[in-house]
């Protein structure tokens, strides 16, 4: 009889063995162990080594002392910029200024339904016209009882009675008079004007939308007056003083601009223990309200750093690069930056001192 062999009558022990070992066949073939004559250095991409021209300029890298310098991000603001409300429920009928358009002091913004407030006005001024009526009315009463008082034609009581009524009716007027003049008032609230030289930054509602006392219809600021508002910690704010001069960095504009400390708070975020900090910029091109920008302070003592030139990074993507020179030639080096120092960039990780390096980052690209 012929006898087969089944699966289970296999050794059990021998299907976990040949999974342990595929699995450090993987792990070793990961780790270069298996499969790699040869590994790469880290911090050096392998490439063929190429020589140096004779006119291209290099620098030697050297540890140097730096003002230890603290970066909090903050945003550039109009030091006034408002928020457009009304002061009457009403149906928007028109919205001429768009964002970016540049406003004179009383052109119009908004326009709102007024037939409501017309019909109330036109209510007042009937009201205060039959108040003015019966205070006349009032009055010739008064005359009379008072002559006919005089004459002895007359009680106290009657006296006493119709002079209250005319004394009332003339209030009553008054009242009338001052509701007419409110709802004068609020007719005229039907129309936003600019209330100074600016811009229109956002708009909140459109033509149709149903307007609401404190609910804004549009954002309006000064593009001229700009300043940077950040909130620092408060052992560095404790550091600064008005009238200060910082350096503001404006990534949008890439540039850094050199502001005065305008104002710092007095009262410390209990949550963040931050205060915060305004700095008036100068006027700059490009400059616009909203955008976000870097204020920086020497709120440390001074630190030992290796600094290179901003130009002689190269970039891929994420990554950044140097080209070391060695012997009349360069190779590719790979580092990790730090914090930025005017136009030179903090070294942290990929550099010796006292190696030399190519000055310009677009060499041979």
């Amino acid at each position: 009889m012929a006898q087969h062999l089944s699966l289970s009558d296999k050794p059990k022990w021998l299907m976990p063995v040949a999974a342990i070992g595929g699995l450090l066949l993987v792990i070793l073939l990961a780790l270069g162990v298996l499969g790699g004559a040869s590994k790469i250095e880290p911090g050096t991409t392998a490439v063929a080594p190429r020589s140096v021209p004779a006119d291209a300029p290099t620098v030697r890298v050297t540890s140097q002392a730096a003002a230890g310098t603290s970066v909090w991000q903050g945003t550039v603001r109009s030091r006034l910029a408002i928020k457009i409300a009304p002061k009457l429920n009403a149906r928007i009928l028109e919205m001429p200024a768009h964002p970016g358009d540049r406003l004179k002091k009383g052109q119009l913004l908004a326009k709102l339904d007024d037939r409501d407030l017309q019909a109330a006005y036109n209510a007042a001024n009937a009201a205060y016209a039959a108040a003015q009526a019966q205070a006349a009315q009032a009055g010739a009463d008064e005359k009379r009882i008072v002559d006919l008082y005089q004459k002895q034609a007359a009680t106290r009581q009657n006296y006493d009675a119709v002079m209250a009524q005319a004394k009332a009716a003339r209030a009553m007027a008054n009242q009338a008079a001052s509701a007419a003049q409110q709802s004068k008032v609020m007719l005229g609230e039907n129309i936003l004007y600019a209330p100074f030289d600016g811009v229109v930054g956002e708009r909140f509602q459109e033509p149709g939308d149903m307007a609401a006392p404190n609910q804004p219809l549009l954002s309006f600021h000064q593009p001229d007056d700009l300043r940077l508002e950040a909130a620092i910690a408060s052992q560095c704010a404790a550091q600064l003083e008005l009238g200060a001069t910082v350096s503001v960095r404006i990534d949008a504009l890439r540039q850094t601009l050199s502001g005065t400390i305008d104002e710092i708070g007095p009262e410390i975020d209990p949550q963040t223990l931050t205060q915060p900090v305004k700095v008036n910029l100068p006027k700059t091109s490009g400059l616009q309200h909203g955008q976000f920008a870097w204020l920086e302070t020497s709120c440390q003592g001074p630190q030992t750093v290796m600094l290179v030139p901003a130009s002689a990074i190269v970039r891929y993507g994420q990554l950044q690069a140097v080209r070391v020179v060695e012997g009349g030639q360069w190779q590719m080096r790979h580092i990790r930056s730090g914090k930025r120092y005017g136009d030179q960039l903090e070294v942290l990780s990929g550099l010796r001192d006292g190696e030399t390096i190519l000055l310009q980052g677009e060499l041979g690209q």
